[in-house]
Order: structure tokens, then sequence, then C-alpha cells
């Protein structure tokens, strides 16, 4: 008799659930959307209410607010009255959500996604796994998951069997410190033309720091943004990011990223970037900006690769994720890629947490 599964249709409930869980994880959403804005948030959350009956007799939007002042969502601002704001609870668990939506997706991904050849011998056991290989040591094998493949590959028998075909070992990060500056675009393009491009950036932001803090706490992540200057956020800021009337001064967030990086003492240094623009903007040294949003601007891009060139020199190879598919962008990003000897992708926003997760995951089993 051998191992298996019986299936049968899925059925939805016709009616929506209800209660605080549901609510909660609609009030999830739209608090990083609206950036922080308890009442903006409260008030969308109204408006789908009247829509789709997210509520009823038994529990109201009300008892929903009570329930988030109760177990420390939200408390009121000491400054305007009736006003909320979110707590360091709410912080975490948007992050939380914000892990769970896009690392749970990507944990559904086919097995052997995330295989590299730079996995090895290292001081810290990885999740992913592989087929045993002759040098494999024997404190490697997963027996839990060797003994399941026995099962289902050879039957259920009074001789229990198992061959080296059943076997699965567990990888070890080759590396087990990374530091890693994740720069985040906040010019006024990533909310242009009705596409939010904002909180997608926000949540994988989030999500990542949430990961970092979870399943590699050896590992360090710095967060900047970057308009028309580069600064340095908190991850418990990253709720309340918003886009401004900004231009897209690259240089400042590269120059401000290699400096962090500089302070690392981590063997492995990497910089993410996500913009969905090309640089357009730099800081003169005598005050003021130098500006140019009409084509790609021989200035700023000749600054912009040359600092690229910088970033090799020092060994930190930058990984850009353009949130765009213009021609032009990407031929100079092809060519600021070649400089830096890093990568590029042209992502869609549905795409864009799976990636940087994998890629993150990749160069953490190298050396950089």
């Amino acid at each position: 008799m051998s191992a298996g599964f019986r299936f049968r249709d899925y059925v939805p409930e016709e009616s929506p659930e209800k209660g605080f869980d549901s609510l909660f994880k609609i009030f999830m959403q739209l608090i990083t959307i609206t950036s922080g804005d308890v009442a903006e948030t409260l008030s969308w959350l109204n408006e789908l209410d009247k829509q789709y009956g997210l509520t009823d007799d038994d529990y109201g939007m009300g008892d929903f607010i009570e329930d988030l002042k109760k177990k420390g969502y939200i408390d009121e601002d000491p400054q305007k009255e009736g006003a909320f704001n979110i707590t360091a609870k709410s912080e975490q668990q948007i992050r939380k959500s914000s892990l769970e939506e896009i690392f749970g997706k990507l944990k559904k991904s086919g097995q052997g996604n995330h295989r590299t050849p730079h996995t090895g011998q290292g001081d810290e056991q990885s999740t992913d796994m592989r087929e045993f290989r002759f040098g494999d040591s024997l404190d490697q094998i997963s027996m839990t998951e060797s003994i399941r493949n026995a099962q289902l590959n050879h039957g259920l028998s009074e001789e229990f069997m198992l061959a080296e075909g059943d076997l699965e070992v567990r990888e070890n990060e080759h590396k087990s410190q990374t530091s890693t500056v994740l720069m985040i675009d906040i010019s006024h393009s990533m909310i242009l033309y009705g596409e939010d491009r904002i909180t997608p950036a926000k949540k994988v932001a989030m999500a990542l720091a949430e990961l970092v803090k979870q399943k590699y706490p050896k590992d360090t992540l710095d967060v900047l943004v970057f308009g028309n200057d580069a600064w340095q956020i908190e991850v418990k800021d990253l709720p309340y990011l918003q886009v401004g009337p900004y231009h897209t001064n690259t240089v400042a967030g590269l120059e401000l990223a290699l400096d962090l990086l500089r302070k690392r003492k981590t063997p492995n240094k990497q910089i993410f970037m996500i913009t969905d623009g090309k640089p357009t903007c730099l800081k003169e040294p005598a005050g003021g900006y130098y500006k140019n949003s009409f084509g790609l601007d021989r200035k700023v891009v000749n600054k912009t690769l040359n600092l690229a060139a910088a970033a090799r020199r020092l060994k930190v190879p930058i990984t850009t994720f353009m949130i765009a598919s213009d021609p032009y962008l990407k031929q100079f990003v092809n060519e600021f890629t070649e400089v830096n000897q890093g990568k590029a992708y042209y992502s869609s926003l549905k795409g864009l947490g799976h990636m940087i997760f994998e890629d993150y995951k990749r160069n953490r089993r190298k050396t950089l």
C-alpha cells in the first residue's frame, strides 16, 4: 500500500468572514497605502463596509475601533482630540504581514528555484534541500525528509527500504553575514500615471527587514530613501513613507549607501536599488541643485556611472530593480550594471518582492 492523499472540491463560503480578524487584515493593507494615517484608513474601511458588508449587527465598525485600542494597535493622539496614531505594535505587525504576504508566496515556488553552486560548508544552515551527493557528511542528511521520500518511493511494507536516491541533504550557507543597503526612490514619478509604485516598494522593504530580523539575525539591513537628497530612515518609519515633489538624485543615494557600508565589517556587502526612473538631479557643491528631467543628462549620468565604478572597486555589487520598461532607460541601466558588474531586473510591481527575496538569498551564499 502506498501513501497518498484524498482530494475533494473546495467550495468557498458564500458570505464574507466577519469579525476582528477579517477587518484587521484589511486594516493592515490600508494603513500601508495611507502611510500610517489612521483616520483615512478607517474612512476607507467604512466605505468598503458599505459596499461589501464587512460588519453586521453583532460586530460593527465601532466595536472594531474599540478592539484596536484595547489590543494596543492604535492610541489617541494627545495633540488632536478624537484622532488616533498607530503604535509600535502596529508597526511590527505591518512588517510581519508584509513578510507573510511576500515570503509566503515565495515559499510556494517549486523546489530548486534557489539552488546555486555557491552553497557549501558553513556555520549557518539553510532551509534549502538537495539530493545526496558523494562526499556529503552524515550530519548533513535530513532524516525526516529522507524517510518520507523512502515511503513515497517504495511504499509501506514490512521491510523498510532506504536507497541512496531517497536521501536529502540540508544546505549550509557559505557565508553567514551580509550587509545590505536598500535604496528606495521617493521621487514624484513613483505615483505618476495613476500607478501606486511606492506601496509595493514599502511592503518589500518591510518584509525584507522582518526576514533579516527573524531568519538572518547576523545580517544588517540599512534603508535609505532618495529624491532631491538622500537620507537614512529607520525600519519603524517605513509604514509612514511617502512620495514627495522630488527629482531623482541617484548619486546622493549611492554616496550615502557606500558610506553606510564602509562602517560595516561584514564580509559580504551589497546595494539593492528600487527605482522607476532615470537620475535627474545632483547637489551642487556651492549649494542648490542641478536638475534636468528631459532625457539622460550627460553630467548626471557620468557622476552616477562613476559611483557605480567606485562601488565595484569596493566589491559592492548593486542590484537595480527598475520598475519601468522604457528602452532608453534600459540602455542606461545596462551601462550602469556593466560598469558595476552587478545585476539589473526590469520588474513589474507584482514580481518585485519575489525577485528581491531570491536575490538576497542567492547573494548570501557567495563571497561578493
